[in-house]
């Protein structure tokens, strides 16, 4: 009996294993083995050229700035987006006051209608967000300095993508309004199965909000917000900067290389210089990056489980 459960298992998990072990650890194991090559990524022809790759890498200053970019990406998005959303999330959930006749614990009016308005830019394709911001940060059409301009602060019309000092925050900005939604959507399930019983016990001991917040919500809703931490800080390593940066920014990447991110520098280097080993290189290096990244979020965000 247990060896028939076994090979059940075995055979429910091979093929999955298999596809993932076929389309994801089997490319892993190829960039490594291309980056000790001059592999062009078009010849058939290629030889193996040790570290050299690697010495390049660490003498490349674009390198090291993408590298600064990526980590303060995987560093400040996950940070202010997850606050903002935890924030929302609380107030459509429990952070309304009592209505006569209503229930102890009810969100602010509006509720329902503010959760589809949050989700809205998860509907929007992240390439199309790029657009429209690019769009609103124009200089001279632009819908922001539009906006300054019309309430008399003619002044202030910042080069929103052409100063080298704003234009990574403003790539920041837009990946923050197109991700906030869907975290405010995940916190606002996780908030529906915490019991009420706990909240109208901390309002009968007359907490406040941030006290209910601090010391209900967010302790129970620790593993969702450490597993949203973790699946934002991916997504700022990876597709969600790379779209945002090639389509809003010149170069793409500028200016001075100002947004350039690691995953738009393994790009440029593989399809447009023809550097696919070297980008390779670069690919292993934001894997590493990566997963480090993971793993101290993991580790740092451990804690005692709760149970109710």
């Amino acid at each position: 009996m247990q060896h028939g459960k076994y090979r059940f298992i075995v055979g429910f998990l091979a093929v999955p294993l298999g596809l993932y072990a076929l389309f994801v650890v089997w490319p892993f194991i190829q960039s490594i083995y291309y980056s000790f090559t001059d592999w062009t990524g078009l010849s058939p022809e290629f030889k193996m050229v040790g570290f050299d790759n690697y010495e390049r890498m660490l003498d490349d200053d674009i390198f090291w700035k993408s590298l600064q970019h990526s980590l303060f990406f995987a560093l400040l998005l996950p940070l202010v987006t997850l606050s903002f959303a935890l924030f929302l999330a609380f107030m459509i959930n429990v952070g309304g006051r009592r209505r006569k006749g209503g229930p102890a614990i009810t969100g602010v009016r509006g509720s329902s209608f503010y959760k589809i308005v949050y989700f809205f830019p998860q509907v929007l394709s992240i390439a199309i967000v790029a657009l429209l911001f690019a769009f609103a940060y124009n200089p001279d059409s632009g819908a922001i300095n539009s906006i300054l301009r019309g309430i008399g602060l003619d002044s202030v019309q910042p080069l929103w993508l052409g100063d080298p000092n704003l234009a990574l925050w403003a790539v920041m900005g837009v990946i923050v309004w197109s991700t906030v939604g869907f975290f405010v959507v995940l916190f606002s399930a996780g908030m529906a199965s915490i019991p009420a019983d706990l909240y109208e016990a901390a309002l009968l001991d007359g907490a406040g909000r941030a006290s209910t917040f601090f010391r209900i919500t967010l302790p129970l809703l620790w593993d969702t917000v450490q597993s949203g931490w973790v699946y934002m800080g991916i997504l700022a390593l990876g597709a969600e900067s790379f779209a945002v940066v090639h389509i809003m920014t010149t170069g793409p990447g500028g200016p001075d290389y100002s947004t350039t991110v690691m995953v738009l520098y393994v790009y440029q280097k593989a399809f447009r210089d023809g550097q696919a080993a070297y980008a390779t290189t670069i690919g292993v290096a934001l894997l590493i990056v990566t997963l480090a990244f993971a793993a101290v979020v993991m580790r740092l965000g451990r804690r005692e489980r709760l149970e109710f």
